[in-house]
């Protein structure tokens, strides 16, 4: 996994603890970006639109999310074949 502290479309997430006490233990989650509001927070923090990404890998449900940016973290991607 990569830190990364600038999400972007297209990245696929871990979202735990680190980005916010909601997202610790089993609620962590896998989360693929379709946006970032541009819109200044609290310094550090975003809010992100995406999906849940569940054990199967697909799209399970979209939300919006109120992160830190810090706490994120970005897997790799994988090359399409």
């Amino acid at each position: 996994m990569l830190h990364t502290p600038e999400p972007k479309p297209g990245d696929v997430l871990v979202v735990g603890r680190a980005a916010s006490v909601q997202f610790a233990g089993e609620r962590r989650l896998t989360f693929r970006v379709i946006s970032v509001d541009p819109k200044p927070t609290y310094e550090g923090w975003v809010w992100v639109a995406g999906y849940v990404i569940d054990s199967s890998g697909d799209a399970a449900e979209r939300r919006e999310i109120f992160v830190r940016r810090r706490g994120l973290y970005r897997l790799p991607r994988r090359d399409k074949r």
